[in-house]
C-alpha cells in the first residue's frame, strides 16, 4: 500500500522533495498529489514547471535538486510513484476503499490546514486528507507558516483532536547541521518519524551534550 503525499502551496518545496526521497529510499510506494498553488511555489523556488503531461520528467528534476538549488544532487528512482491530478475528484485516493497507509501533507499551507480541518474537500488533496481521517489512517500535517494566528491555531488543534499529527516545519540544530540540506532533512525526518517510516536523514539525540559539534 502506498503513502499518499500531498504538496500544498506553502513555501517549502525542498521539504516535500526530501520526504519523497526518504519514502522512496525506504522502499515505500508513493501516491503524489500536487496542488495548483504548489506549482506556483515550485516554479518560484526552483524554476521548475510541474506539468501533468510531463510529471515524471519534472518530478525527477525536482527530486534530484538539492535544497541549495543545485541540480543533479540526488539520484532518484520514480518507479514507486503514482501521480494524481489535484483536480481529479474521482481519483483513487478520493475513496476510503482505496488502499493506503496514510497521508503526509508537506508543506501544509494555512489555507490547506483550514480546508482539511473544516472538511471542505475543495480538491483531491483536501478530499484525500478527509478520507484519511475518516478511515482512521495516519495523517501528518507539516505546517509551514509564521507567525500563526489564532484561527490557524484552532484549526491545528481541530486536526490534532481528529487524530492527525501536526509537525511544524521547524529545523533543529542539535543534529550538527553544516548545510541547508541538513536542516531540510531534519524536518523531513521528523515527518517520516511521525509516520513510522525508517530513515537516516538526521542525527538523533543520544543524550550527549556537544554531540552535534563532533559531526562538523
Amino acid at each position: 500500500m502506498p503513502w499518499i503525499v500531498g504538496v500544498s502551496g506553502a513555501s517549502g518545496t525542498p521539504y516535500a522533495a526530501a520526504v519523497l526521497r526518504g519514502l522512496l529510499g525506504a522502499g515505500e510506494a508513493v501516491d503524489l498529489v500536487v496542488s495548483r498553488a504548489s506549482r506556483l511555489t515550485l516554479l518560484d523556488e526552483t524554476g521548475i514547471s510541474f506539468r501533468d503531461a510531463h510529471w515524471q520528467d519534472d518530478l525527477r528534476e525536482w527530486l534530484a535538486r538539492g535544497a541549495d538549488g543545485k541540480p543533479g544532487t540526488f539520484d532518484v528512482d520514480l518507479s514507486g510513484v503514482r501521480y494524481w491530478n489535484a483536480g481529479d475528484l474521482a481519483a483513487g485516493p478520493s475513496s476510503g476503499s482505496y488502499p493506503a497507509k496514510g497521508m503526509l501533507i508537506v508543506p501544509a499551507s494555512t489555507a490547506c490546514v483550514a480546508g482539511v480541518a473544516l472538511g471542505l474537500s475543495k480538491d483531491l488533496l483536501q478530499r484525500t486528507a478527509s478520507v484519511t481521517l475518516k478511515e482512521r489512517r495516519a495523517l501528518v500535517v507539516a505546517v509551514r507558516e509564521t507567525p500563526l494566528n489564532g484561527q490557524t491555531l484552532r484549526h491545528l488543534v481541530a486536526l490534532d483532536d481528529a487524530g492527525a499529527s501536526v509537525v511544524p516545519a521547524s529545523p533543529a540544530f542539535y543534529a550538527g547541521a553544516t548545510h541547508i540540506q541538513d536542516l531540510v532533512d531534519f524536518v523531513a525526518g521528523r515527518v517520516l518519524d511521525a509516520a513510522g517510516v525508517e530513515h537516516g536523514l538526521y542525527r538523533r539525540w543520544r543524550g550527549e551534550l556537544g554531540g552535534g559539534t563532533t559531526q562538523q
